[in-house]
C-alpha cells in the first residue's frame, strides 16, 4: 500500500475547494450610486440580522399610493453593534425613515445611511460609504 504524501492531498482539497461557489461581494460603489439619495419612510417587514450585511424590508407607499416593497442592505453586526445597534432596534410592525443610497440598477434596493427610529433616535446604517449622521 502506498503512502499519500501531503501534497497531493494538498492539490486534492485545493481542487475541491476551488470546486465550491463563493459568496461574491461587491464593492459600495458597483451596486450603489453615492451621488443620489433615497429619504423614504414605511413599515418594517423583515429584519435579517446576519452578516456579511444586515438587511431589512420596508413597504413604502408609492406616489400613485401603491405599496412598493424595499430592502435595505446595512453594514456588519459588528459594525451597527459599535453604533448602538441590537438584534431588537428594528422589528417588524415599527415605522421608519431611511435615507440612503439607491441601486444603479433601478431596483428597490437601497444601502441605508441613516434610519430614524419611531422613537426619534437616529442611527447610522454602518455602510461602508458616509456613515456619519448629519
Amino acid at each position: 500500500m502506498k503512502a499519500v504524501s501531503f501534497s497531493s492531498v494538498a492539490v486534492g482539497l485545493g481542487l475541491i475547494l476551488a470546486a465550491i461557489p463563493a459568496s461574491a461581494h461587491h464593492s459600495f460603489f458597483a451596486e450603489f450610486d453615492s451621488n443620489k439619495h433615497v429619504t423614504l419612510t414605511g413599515t418594517v417587514t423583515k429584519v435579517e440580522w446576519e452578516n456579511p450585511h444586515a438587511r431589512f424590508y420596508l413597504d413604502v407607499k408609492d406616489e400613485s399610493g401603491a405599496m412598493a416593497h424595499w430592502e435595505f442592505q446595512m453594514g456588519s453586526i459588528n459594525v451597527l453593534v459599535r453604533g448602538g445597534w441590537t438584534r431588537n432596534t428594528l422589528k417588524t410592525g415599527d415605522t421608519v425613515t431611511v435615507n440612503g443610497y439607491p441601486a444603479k440598477d433601478g431596483s428597490r434596493l437601497a444601502n441605508a445611511r441613516v434610519i430614524t427610529l419611531s422613537d426619534g433616535r437616529k442611527l447610522t446604517g454602518g455602510s461602508s460609504f458616509g456613515t456619519s449622521i448629519q
